[in-house]
């Protein structure tokens, strides 16, 4: 699964809808108890659009939570997590801005077998995405 996830666990899926310098939007689907681990990418700006469900965030060390309509920014360099902690399936549009290589990334990740959390970390960061370690006592 990806990370934060066990095998029998739904993993959250994206699809890369587009591509170019300025902007890379995708959909995504979050299934109850997923979550994307606390990271952060030096390069683009991540929006991300609620459509469906309601999603928490850890956003620069604080909490904060995503209700349909609701518009996030996930600035460059500031660490964040997000998580369904909820039991229905979130559902957002996010982009990021410049792409620089994201798009390839997503692309790569959707494309494992596997997606064990040692090997998505490892790709993450040939991409300029870096996974923080666990807070203490995590």
């Amino acid at each position: 699964g990806t990370p934060g996830t066990s095998p029998q666990t739904p993993r959250p899926t994206t699809v890369p809808n587009n591509a170019a310098e300025p902007c890379f939007p995708r959909h995504a689907s979050l299934p109850p108890g997923t979550f994307v681990p606390p990271h952060l990418h030096p390069d683009p700006d991540e929006y991300l659009y609620m459509l469906e469900g309601k999603l928490d965030f850890m956003l620069a060390g604080a909490d904060a939570q995503a209700t349909p309509g609701d518009l996030i920014r996930l600035g460059m360099g500031v660490p964040h997590g997000i998580f369904n902690k909820s039991d229905q399936t979130a559902k957002v549009l996010f982009w990021v801005s410049p792409s620089r290589r994201l798009y390839d990334l997503f692309w790569g990740l959707h494309n494992m077998k596997e997606q064990k959390p040692e090997d998505v970390v490892a790709m993450a960061a040939e991409y300029n995405i870096h996974f923080l370690p666990p807070p203490p006592g995590a």
